[in-house]
């Protein structure tokens, strides 16, 4: 049995042009979400694949409508193989259930570690290069040492809040916590 999955990522997006494809497809029953590719927890694609039975196929319109990165899809169709289910991309006329089918879905995984380790060696590269320049990497500090005194001078008056401390110096409470960790207490 050919069972569908439809993904948009907004609900502005339209589901129509993949509906159809998966209609055309012969899918008996089409799951359709609503959610980013990148987030891991997609309850329609969860309900898709319990309802499957050994034997049944998981039809996507494009390799992209299952997941977001090589890593997830390679993933995502290993676990279907685990359980017997075969899977189809219409638009890639990729079909795990043929031998040339799971060489396209391999050939596909090995370019993607490939282009993962690329990726990994050239961000190695970067930093390295940046730090014989003297610079390092993360997020600027968002208060300065001046800031910290003038928190620590504002906290000292009993009559001023951690929060309005935090307003006047343009920084959440959490953050100035995280920056005098004894809130009032580290202040002195």
């Amino acid at each position: 049995m050919n069972i569908g999955y439809a993904r948009v990522s907004t609900a502005e997006q339209n589901l129509t042009l993949q509906t159809d494809a998966l209609d055309a497809a012969g899918c008996e029953r089409i799951f359709v979400e609503t959610a980013s590719g990148a987030q891991r927890d997609r309850p329609e694609l969860l309900k898709a694949l319990d309802y499957m039975r050994p034997g049944d196929t998981l039809v996507v319109w494009k390799l992209d409508r299952l997941a977001r990165s090589m890593r997830q899809l390679i993933d995502t169709v290993e676990l279907l193989q685990l359980k017997g289910i075969g899977f189809s991309s219409l638009t890639e006329s990729i079909d795990t259930m043929t031998p040339g089918g799971m060489l396209v879905f391999h050939i596909f995984g090995a370019l993607a570690e490939f282009e993962r380790a690329i990726i990994r060696e050239r961000t190695k590269a970067g930093l390295d290069a940046a730090r014989a320049r003297g610079r390092k990497g993360g997020r600027r500090p968002k208060l300065s040492k001046s800031d910290i005194r003038d928190a620590r001078a504002l906290l000292r008056d009993p009559e001023i809040g951690v929060a309005e401390v935090a307003h006047r110096i343009g920084v959440s409470p959490a953050t100035l916590y995280r920056y005098l960790p004894g809130g009032r207490s580290g202040a002195v």
